[in-house]
């Protein structure tokens, strides 16, 4: 599995929300791309970047900040938040994105979602964010009563192989995991997923890693790594299957600026 790295943006700095509340923002780094860049000195080969400030308005808000964070380290980006016209997926595939991730428009516009798998179907992700095991849409502001594995089998109906499944009423309290949703999860998904929220030792990352579920492909971890309660290589290690000696890298631990 692969573990990336969070970097969610919001008014221009690198910050984290406690389950998806914007009321409730901690600011980890007033530049994305230096906080992108210590994760990637620190050994990450993928990196995870949300524009909250995208995902509430309906557009994207942090191009340049993805421009510069995917010219700059040159590792690949994973990009969403906001994507919800066929031209905006461009524009952040344009600006350097390897995938983008869709939300809230992949289940309110058949046709956008259509029309984005047809251009660019190896190159998307669907985020499905859940409260209560229901989709949360909009910036995770609104909350359906769409059950989360009914709407993963419908968004594979329409071609869609490639999800994050985001556990919002778990994101950003190190709380640990619930491993038997992510089960249930992992049966109805066809193509691959990631999974995010709660993630807060490397106990979490390992009971993951022993679920055994070949379509589970990587592991979202953002705070956990801000409070340093693990490294990247060891948060890395954790997830291979013969996990056993922790290398050797010294954590990044950032302190929080302003909230």
């Amino acid at each position: 599995m692969i573990l990336y790295p969070a970097i969610d943006i919001s008014e221009g700095k690198a910050v984290r929300l406690i389950r998806g509340d914007f009321n409730q923002v901690t600011v980890y780094e007033d530049s994305p791309l230096e906080a992108a860049r210590a994760w990637v000195d620190a050994g990450a080969r993928f990196l995870h970047v949300v524009d909250l400030d995208g995902a509430r308005t309906g557009s994207p808000k942090s191009l340049a900040h993805l421009e510069q964070i995917t010219h700059e380290l040159h590792v690949p980006v994973q990009y969403g938040g906001g994507l919800r016209t066929l031209p905006a997926v461009r524009d952040a595939l344009r600006a350097g994105a390897e995938r983008v991730i869709l939300g809230t428009a992949a289940f309110n516009d058949i046709d956008f979602l259509d029309d984005v798998l047809g251009a660019f179907r190896d190159r998307t992700i669907v985020s499905v964010d859940t409260r209560g095991g229901h989709v949360s849409t909009s910036g995770w502001q609104e909350t359906t009563q769409m059950p989360a594995a009914a709407v993963i089998e419908r968004l594979q109906n329409r071609g869609v192989r490639s999800f994050v499944y985001t556990d919002v009423d778990r994101d950003g309290m190190l709380g640990g995991i619930d491993f038997e949703a992510v089960k249930k999860i992992a049966k109805v998904v066809r193509g691959r997923f990631i999974y995010s929220g709660g993630i807060g030792s490397l106990d979490d990352l390992r009971g993951l890693r022993d679920l055994r579920q070949v379509n589970l492909g990587g592991v979202i971890a953002g705070k956990a790594l801000y409070e340093g309660r693990f490294t990247i290589a060891e948060g890395q290690q954790a997830l291979q299957p013969d996990a056993g000696d922790r290398l050797d890298k010294k954590p990044y631990r950032p302190v929080p600026a302003s909230d």
